[in-house]
């Protein structure tokens, strides 16, 4: 079917603004538009809590799987939306397989998957946390959510858990909603995460 063109808009170029405007395109555009400015506040929010008195208290909160987690800014690398995974045969179902970022393979973990709990489902609010560029390790975890960041100061910190062995700290907050400590040095320190292969 073609688009029915008025007779005083016939004549005009494509782009001319009396044109009739494609309202997807806009709202596609408009989303896009908005994903950025999120992306770029975040990100200076990020760096002024890495540089600033709050790097202790500021940490970013992850929905992985079903559980909430904080990450030390210090850890955190890149957060990217999930572009092509390819997958490496013989390897763990934790282990997605590679991804470019801005020109770098790096391995990508479903954490969740990792940690017992089901298959992340990719969708549109999934990205991958890479690990901050002091490790020298090229990997990020896949994530469900990016929940921004978390004042840890404005939370309640629970008692241990006598049956973890991992140590993480464990927040509760106003929302009575718990929160865990991730570590990505600690992650490195397992075993399990560096025998990727079947």
């Amino acid at each position: 079917m073609t688009q029915s063109t008025s007779p005083l808009t016939a004549d005009l170029p494509p782009s001319s603004p009396l044109q009739p405007v494609n309202k997807v395109a806009l709202d596609a555009d408009l989303r896009r538009s908005r994903l950025r400015e999120f992306q770029s506040h975040l990100l200076e929010r990020m760096q002024a809590a890495r540089s600033g008195s709050e790097a202790q208290e500021s940490q970013l909160g992850l929905l992985i799987g079903s559980s909430r987690w904080l990450l030390n800014l210090q850890e955190a690398g890149e957060i990217v939306a999930v572009d092509q995974i390819s997958r490496v045969p013989l390897t763990h179902d934790w282990y997605l397989g590679l991804s470019n970022v801005r020109g770098t393979l790096i391995s990508v973990i479903d954490f969740a998957r990792f940690q017992g709990q089901g298959l992340t489902q990719i969708d549109k609010e999934c990205r991958i946390v890479a690990f901050a560029p002091t490790f020298s390790f090229n990997s990020g975890l896949l994530v469900s959510r990016v929940m921004g960041l978390r004042n840890v100061a404005q939370m309640t910190l629970q008692a241990p858990d006598p049956l973890d062995q991992t140590g993480a700290r464990r927040y509760l907050d106003s929302d009575s909603q718990v929160w865990t400590e991730l570590s990505m040095a600690q992650i490195l320190h397992d075993p399990r995460f560096l025998q990727v292969g079947l």
